[in-house]
């Protein structure tokens, strides 16, 4: 796998309109160990600017974690485990370090960004969290959160691409609008929203790291959903590289060898009838191809291992 690029923009203060006369001493210090994976900034665009209440102020406070939820709608569904849990150690023996944004709600606070320092806090066994409260519309809470989850670092492929077509199906944002917001080229949003054309078996394999974003580009140009997952099933199996896979994929879509033309005859017949009676007892394409001398081979096609598995069954209770 390929490493991540390194987190874009410059931090929480990104957020808010009032960085240039808000006070240093109510900044947070890392002077000891910092999490090993920090939040990333959110380039925010076109948010504006409004007159803050005393609650609405950069200003830390502490609250019962109890009344910190996540946003639901945010993006990132995935969290790595052993990643969580360093975080949990340093969280037990420093606390938090950095506050989490937060948006206030009716009866609880919902999270903006540092979901993954709640979730570390809560297996920490802490019962108070430091937030920064921070009122949004609910239009800019929910581009904020995609916005900032893109950016993270460790959101997956998937989760990456279903970001960029929520901005585009609720926002009406074009890709170029979406590249600028989020600091990424036109091509790279529109290469990562083309994985969703893939079967949803092979996006689970891309968010599971059993095959690369390189695999599932490469896939992508089969449009069969099952020959994708045909393909991504021999990718992982046979661990083939991402240049192997562009050259099994440019086989599969090879046009096949013309047949010589020649008369239609009474064996041609017949060896058409015992192609249709084995694909029946087969349940799958079967290819007989004749050689001299009553010599020749059968050709048996599969589409996923779970089909492969069936057909040796059925050679098996034949046998027996």
């Amino acid at each position: 796998m390929a490493g991540r690029k390194n987190g874009l923009g410059r931090g929480l203060d990104a957020l808010f309109p009032d960085k240039k006369t808000a006070s240093k001493e109510n900044e947070v210090k890392f002077t000891a160990k910092v999490e090993k994976k920090t939040e990333p900034a959110v380039k925010v665009k076109n948010v504006k600017e409004r007159t803050e209440t005393p609650r609405q102020k950069k200003v830390p406070m502490m609250v019962k974690i109890s009344m910190v939820e996540p946003n639901q709608n945010q993006p990132r569904k995935q969290f790595d485990e052993d990643a969580l849990l360093e975080l949990t150690e340093s969280v037990k023996q420093y606390g938090i370090l950095q506050p989490l944004l937060v948006s206030e709600k009716k009866d609880y606070y919902e999270i903006i960004a540092g979901e993954r320092r709640w979730r570390a806090a809560k297996l920490a066994g802490l019962k108070e969290v430091p937030v920064i409260v921070k009122e949004f519309s609910e239009q800019e809470l929910v581009e904020i959160s995609l916005i900032e989850n893109i950016q993270r670092e460790d959101l997956n492929a998937v989760e990456e691409a279903m970001a960029y077509k929520r901005l585009m199906d609720e926002f009406h944002l074009k890709q170029d609008e979406i590249a600028d917001r989020v600091g990424k080229s036109r091509t790279a949003v529109t290469n990562s929203m083309r994985l969703l054309k893939l079967s949803a078996k092979v996006q689970q394999m891309l968010i599971d790291e059993m095959i690369t974003a390189g695999h599932a580009r490469a896939i992508l140009a089969v449009s069969d959903m099952e020959k994708q997952e045909s393909l991504a099933m021999r990718v992982f199996d046979e661990k083939l590289s991402v240049r192997e896979t562009e050259k099994l994929v440019k086989a599969v879509l090879a046009p096949p060898k013309e047949k010589k033309s020649h008369s239609y005859s009474a064996e041609d017949a017949a060896y058409e009838n015992l192609e249709e009676k084995m694909k029946s007892i087969m349940g799958t394409k079967v290819l007989i191809h004749r050689k001299k001398n009553d010599k020749g081979k059968i050709e048996i096609e599969y589409y996923s291992r779970d089909e492969l598995e069936r057909i040796i069954d059925l050679f098996e209770s034949i046998h027996n």
